[in-house]
Formats: structure tokens, sequence, C-alpha cells
């Protein structure tokens, strides 16, 4: 079988398809065309029908800044710039006053944004662009020979903002026809050959100068014045200090002298200060003292009070088992009796024995434990009168020594002493100082305690001198002398 053959004429068709599809594709993408942001697009055509013959722009189209479709042979684009261009314009001209100046400015200058300013722009610079600025400056010359001419130098000078705005003002409808903007206008000099405008400011800068010149003298005579005073015031700052110096060391001098001469009163007031502060050191330290001995026979009589309250409870405790243990055996033999048949009255005789029992009980426990503390207190209270005037009597003896100490040690402590006497007795009077010191203190131990330590160590010396007397052997009486014989 032979293989299938394409007819010839299939394949010249189909090529000749694609071929002219290709070649329109090649027309359409060719004919679409793209505007730049800062140009347009005008596409020209011949006109419709109907419109009006004497209307030059009836077959355009502006595109601004988009793509368009121009179709071959019959359509056609051209492509004018919107772009901004700067321009330095310069200017001659005579003024109000007649006098002649030059004006340097600067102008940005752009085609309008808007279908009608292309459209007039497209028919008068299409084919030739750079011809905008040329254009434009002579435009704005123009208007700026005119607009000085109606002003005077000062005015213009003094008020650069109104030509500007009159020059803007002036161009504004001609740049319109041409489809042409101005962005801005800024007058940069303004200057002439014959000096003129430096002449006129050469007065009012004199005037600045002298005014200057004054507030500057007028400165160095205020500066120099200044100067002065402050000589003048730390001349007489000086003064003062010198006198001030000059009283204090005389007050200082005088000070020195009264203190050289009271330093051996102040050093003896000073002495008896101490000696007075030992005093009271002395008298605190004997409280502290009393109040250490009542501590310690206080816990004496408290332990004994606590042993005795101990017993009494112990004892308490015993009675109240016992009465629980009678009412138990109570309760069991009523419990034995109901077992053996006895009905509700019997139950409710052992409930009734019961309880009676169990409140005697109590009773006895309450009373117990009363009388525990009844008897506690008495043998506490017996105990504190019996033996706490004997035992406070024993610690004060046998603190005597401490005290005496106490007594002597502000003395003891003083390193060098100064006795000032008229009489001679100063060492004698040291002597009654521990010795008042000594009596204030058991003065002040007699006061607190109500106990005189001179009678208890008399007391207790008188009884040690009975006691050796009564222990010593009776004495043999001596020989009667015989006379003398004859």
């Amino acid at each position: 079988m032979l293989p299938f053959l394409p007819d010839p004429t299939l394949i010249i068709l189909i090529g000749v398809a694609a071929l002219i599809l290709l070649i329109l594709l090649i027309v359409v993408l060719r004919g679409i065309k793209i505007a730049k942001p800062d140009e347009a697009i005008i596409v020209t055509s011949r006109q419709k029908r109907g419109a009006d013959p004497t209307d030059s722009n009836a077959g355009q189209r502006v595109v601004f800044g988009s793509r368009v479709f121009v179709k071959p042979i019959v359509e056609a684009h051209y492509k004018l710039s919107l772009r901004s261009r700067q321009l330095n314009v310069q200017a001659t001209a005579q003024t109000k006053d007649a006098i002649t100046i030059r004006v340097n400015a600067v102008a940005v200058v752009k085609v309008g944004g808007s279908e009608p300013l292309v459209r007039a722009a497209a028919q008068r610079f299409l084919n030739q662009q750079d011809q905008i600025e040329s254009s434009t400056e002579e435009v704005l010359s123009g208007s700026i020979r005119s607009i000085v001419g109606q002003l005077t130098v000062t005015e213009i000078i003094t008020n650069r903002q109104a030509l500007q705005g009159q020059v803007l003002e002036a161009v504004g409808d001609s740049l319109d026809v041409q489809g042409l903007t101005i962005d801005t206008l800024q007058i940069k000099e303004i200057d002439d050959d014959n000096g003129y405008i430096k002449d006129l400011g050469r007065a009012e800068a004199a005037r600045v100068k002298q005014v200057a010149e004054i507030a500057e003298a007028e400165a160095r005579r205020n500066s120099e014045q200044a100067r002065i005073a402050a000589d003048q015031a730390v001349a007489e700052a000086q003064r003062e200090l010198d006198l001030r110096t000059a009283d204090i060391q005389k007050e200082t001098d005088k000070a020195r002298a009264e203190a050289a001469a009271s330093a051996p009163l102040a050093e003896a007031i000073a002495q008896q200060e101490v000696v007075a502060q030992q005093e009271v050191t002395a008298g605190k330290r004997v409280g502290l003292r009393k109040q250490e001995l009542d501590a310690e026979i206080r816990a004496q009589a408290d332990a004994e009070a606590y042993a005795l309250e101990k017993r009494a409870q112990a004892a308490a405790a015993a009675a109240v088992a016992e009465a629980n243990a009678d009412r138990d055996s109570r309760k069991s033999a009523a419990e034995a009796t109901e077992a053996e048949g006895l009905a509700e009255r019997n139950r409710r005789i052992a409930a009734a024995e019961a309880l009676k029992a169990e409140g005697e009980a109590e009773a006895e426990a309450i009373r117990v434990k009363g009388s525990a503390e009844a008897e506690s207190q008495r043998l506490q209270a017996e105990a504190l009168a019996e033996r706490s005037g004997e035992l406070l009597k024993q610690q004060i003896i046998a603190q005597l020594p401490d005290i005496v100490r106490a007594a002597s040690e502000p003395l003891s402590a003083i390193t060098n002493m100064t006795v000032i006497s008229s009489d001679g007795s100063g060492a004698a009077a040291v002597g009654q100082g521990v010795a008042s010191q000594l009596a204030t203190s058991t003065q002040i131990v007699k006061d607190i305690t109500g106990i005189d330590i001179a009678e208890v160590i008399n007391a207790r010396a008188t009884g040690e001198a009975a006691g050796d007397a009564l222990n010593q052997p009776p004495r043999k009486p001596r020989a009667a002398a015989k006379p003398p014989t004859s």
C-alpha cells in the first residue's frame, strides 16, 4: 500500500494563508503606537462625512501616555514632546524714569497638557520643536521690556514679585495661541551700566554704616564705664574685706586670750559634770541589779507554785478517773440487769444513776482542782511572805562588793584629776565624794526595796559576834593575889 501524499495545491494554500496571517500580525504590531508620559501622539486621518470642512482639527486624535492603533495607509501619527524647557531670558529696556536697565530671568516652558493646546502647538512646532525655546524667549523678552517701561527703577527693585506677575499675565494669551504654558518665571538679576542701582543703595548703606559706627562707639563707651564701675566695686569690696579681716583677727585674739584664761575653770567644770554623770550611771546600775534580784526571787516562787499546781492537777485527774471507773461499773451493772430481763424502767434507772455518778465525778474533779489551785496560791503566798525578805537580804549582802565597786568605778576610770580647793582639803573631799556616792546607793536600795543595808550588816555582825562568844570556852577565874607578908 502506498503512503498518503498531500495535494500540492493544498500545501500552497496553507502556506499562502500562513504568510497572509504573518503579514497581518506584523502590520497590527507595527500599527500599535505607545505614547510616553512626556509626549503626545497625534493621529491624522481623512475627515468624516458630515464634518465641518473649515475645521482644521476634524481628522485629528490626540493621545496622552497611552497606546493607540494607527491604521496602515489610511492614518498617520506624529509625536510631540511635552517635556519642560528652561530658558534664560535677557531684556534691556528703559524704565518709566528713563533709566536703561538689564533684566535677567529664568523661565520654564512646555507644551500644554490639554488636547487643544497640543493641536495648536503641533500646527506651529511639530516639525521644528527646537524652535519652542527661541520663540518663547522672544515673547518673554518683549513682555518684560513692555512692563519695565511702565515702572520706575525703585518699583522694580523693591517689588520683583509684581514684575513677575505682570509679565506672566501679559504673555499668557500669546502663549496659549501657540499651545505653550509657563510653569515658573523668576527674576534673577536687575543691573545697569551706569551704576544707578548701586548708587541708590549707597545712601542707605551710608546711613546703616553711620548707625553702626554710632552704636559701636556707644557700646565702647558703655563698656569702658562698666569696666571703671567694676574696678571701683572691686576696690570697695577689697577694702571691706580688709576691714572685716582685721575685725575677725581682733575677735579671734580676744577669744584665744579668754580661752587660755578660762581653761583651768572649764576643766574643773567638765570634771564635775563627769562625776555627776558617773553618779547617774551608778544609780542606774543599782536599779538594774535590784530588778535582777526581783526576777530571781520571783522565778523561784513561780517554780514552787508550778510544782504545787501540777500535784493538784494530778490528784484531780486521779479523782476524775476513779469517778469514770465507778460510772462505767454502774453502767455495766445496769446493762447486766437489762440483759436479765428488766424492762424500760430498769434501763432508765441505770441511765439516771450513771448520769448522777458522772455529775458527782465531775463535781468532785472540779472541787479537787479548785482546792489544789487554792492550796497552790496559798503556799506560793506563804513562801513569798516568809522567804522574800530573807532571800532579798541575802542577795543584797552577796552583792555588796559589786555595789561598792560600782560606786568607786567613776573615780577608778579617772586618769588625771585636778582638785581645786581653797582650804587645802581637796584629797579629803574626794574621799567624802566616794562615801557620799556609797551612801546614795544604799539609800536608793532602801527606797526601792525597803531594806536598810546598814542595818542588815550590823545585824549580821552582831549575830556573828554573839555566835563566836557562845562558841568560845569559858575562861578560868584568875587567882586572887596573896597579901604580902610582913
